[in-house]
């Protein structure tokens, strides 16, 4: 098999019966989150099997599950972080557990309203009937009464609250979507209201974080940054986060740093240069590049995500800073779906212009 084909069989073995997707068969992430479900599912978008679909009717169920929460967020802004909708479940039941986490994720609930209407958007039926809508359209009531474009959540990477950019450009995308879809009622304010804040705090991520990994979602698959604001950001991350092995989350990140034994409560500045390299930047780079047309930058990256592969196609989440050793987070699914999704989208675009030429 080759690399792609390795990838595909990795999101398979990751693939839950009823649809959604295990982060990682490792203990730390042998749960369900729905912004690794989405990243996990989305090579299967324009594909003729029923998986995308499966995904969707799957996380539309749970959260018909949780109307009632819906329905007091319609109103009532959460207060403490278990109000919030999870971004984190178990994995058979796909149930809410009371473990404390940083469920203020609006860029999970973005991601999924992004990913409905990218799946009606090329013919995918995943609205089912009337409810699925009530549905969608409770989970943009639910955005609004958070205030989603100034509350600050966990972000990404589930760590502390601030103004993310890539979360409010995630809710943005999403409701955008929903809106030129004609999936429900949007109002064109909540969109602007998203918008004001990604050009006020532009280039940077977070009040803390002037450059981040998550930043790259905001170009692919998001588009939300146009022209020249994608060559900003991908400048600033190529700049000060890519590494020989993969990207850095953030300066500063303690998370697998290699001084992460002496604690994770220091000012960032202690762990500048001990960041662990994630495998997913490296084909989220391409992405970007190909979205500016750039495919021998594309090229190298998938090079680099390659030379990362373990030899049955896996790539770890991480390595950790400056070595060639490995988490054992391994492997992310999310990884392999970036990996696939950049690696299709290089080929076929090759492949076309041969065809023009000759």
């Amino acid at each position: 098999m080759n690399s792609v084909e390795k990838s595909y069989a990795i999101l398979e073995s990751l693939r839950l019966p009823h649809g959604l997707y295990l982060a990682s068969p490792s203990n730390d992430y042998h749960y369900v989150w729905l912004r690794d479900s989405f990243y996990e599912v989305l090579p299967y978008l324009t594909s003729d099997c029923s998986r995308y679909e499966d995904t969707y009717h799957r996380i539309l169920d749970l959260f018909r599950d949780l109307e009632w929460k819906l329905d007091i967020h319609q109103y009532r802004k959460p207060e403490v972080q278990w109000q919030y909708i999870h971004a984190r479940y178990e994995a058979k039941e796909v149930k809410e557990m009371d473990t404390p986490w940083g469920h203020a994720q609006h860029d999970a609930v973005g991601a999924i309203l992004f990913g409905i209407s990218e799946g009606e958007r090329v013919g995918k039926h995943i609205l089912r009937d009337l409810k699925d809508k009530e549905i969608v359209q409770k989970l943009v009531g639910y955005l609004e009464c958070c205030r989603y474009w100034e509350d600050p959540d966990n972000g990404m990477w589930e760590e502390w609250r601030e103004v993310h950019a890539s979360s409010v450009g995630a809710v943005v995308a999403g409701l955008y979507g929903l809106q030129e879809q004609n999936i429900c009622k949007v109002p064109d304010w909540l969109i602007e209201k998203g918008e004001d804040t990604l050009n006020a705090i532009f280039p940077l991520e977070s009040v803390s974080r002037p450059v981040d990994l998550a930043q790259l979602s905001l170009i692919y698959p998001y588009r939300v940054l146009k022209g020249g604001e994608v060559a900003v950001v991908l400048e600033r991350v190529e700049e000060y986060l890519l590494r020989e092995r993969g990207v850095a989350r953030y300066r500063g990140d303690s998370y697998y740093s290699t001084i992460e034994s002496e604690g994770r409560d220091k000012p960032l500045e202690t762990y500048f240069g001990t960041e662990a390299e994630w495998t997913f930047g490296l084909p989220w780079l391409a992405l970007c590049h190909m979205e500016r047309g750039n495919y021998a930058k594309a090229e190298k990256y998938l090079e680099m995500a390659e030379a990362v592969m373990l030899p049955d196609g896996s790539l770890p989440e991480l390595y950790l800073a400056g070595t060639d050793q490995w988490n054992g987070n391994t492997p992310l699914g999310w990884s392999n779906a970036m990996f696939i999704l950049a690696k299709e989208t290089y080929d076929a675009t090759i492949k076309t212009k041969q065809l023009v030429l000759f």
